[in-house]
């Protein structure tokens, strides 16, 4: 093992947007257009993907053709972009965090399941309120292809200078987090205050361990309890 010199994290109900409630809202507008009514935990199941494969998993099992996914997503993201701008609060404890982890040596990178557009109003308006990664990668930057995939992840490596996998620690909110940081070859972490997942389950327990069901190496309960994780790692290598 490593020393851990990078944590890439997610964004809406990691570090901002509390229960990533932004996306709920806007995927439950788009669904009701069509007169689909799909529950809040159908909604969060999928949380964390890129949004077009959002809707399409949502659909499994449901008679649809790639035109209705289309037009679910075309109502989806006008919707999205209305409530964006209002959805960038830090989550407690998040601009402390980040410049401890800054203090001890570590870079902060980022992935998420918002498109280049949306994060062209969410970063902005999020580094207004004192947070901002050093990098972030979303889909569109590895071909339109999100998690579970591990390719945002990798490219976080080579914008930050890492030189091996090893030295990553992934930490985010939903099973689609947590996997890609298992698909892509580090360590992950689930958080529990303010994340969807806790939001779905409104259980501490399940959503524990749903998390370790999808292959959480950790799971914590705020996101201030980073800094002691990756000493504690870290004095073992």
């Amino acid at each position: 093992m490593k020393k851990i010199t990078a944590v890439i994290l997610d964004w809406a109900g990691t570090t901002i947007d509390y229960g990533s409630c932004a996306p709920v809202d806007a995927f439950a507008m788009a669904f009701a257009a069509f007169g689909l009514n799909p529950s809040i935990e159908e909604i969060r199941a999928p949380m964390g993907m890129q949004k077009r494969a959002h809707i399409e998993k949502m659909m499994e099992g449901k008679p649809h053709t790639q035109e209705d996914i289309d037009k679910i997503y075309d109502e989806f993201e006008p919707a999205l972009f209305e409530v964006l701008e209002n959805y960038t609060d830090p989550l407690p404890g998040v601009l402390e965090t980040v410049n401890t982890l800054r203090a001890m040596g570590i870079k902060i990178g980022s992935t998420t399941g918002y498109t280049e557009a949306m994060m062209d109003v969410v970063a902005p308006s999020a580094n207004k309120k004192g947070y901002s990664p050093d990098c972030m990668v979303c889909p569109d930057h590895t071909g339109g292809i999100g998690r579970p995939y591990p390719y945002m992840l990798w490219r976080n490596l080579e914008k930050l200078g890492i030189s091996s996998i090893g030295e990553v620690l992934k930490a985010g909110d939903t099973e689609a987090d947590i996997l890609e940081g298992k698909n892509a070859g580090c360590l992950s972490v689930g958080i529990l205050k303010g994340s969807s997942m806790f939001a779905m389950t409104n259980d501490e327990h399940i959503a524990r361990q749903k998390y370790l069901d999808a292959g959480a190496d950790y799971v914590i309960d705020d996101i201030t309890a980073l800094p002691r994780l990756i000493k504690e790692i870290n004095k073992d290598v």
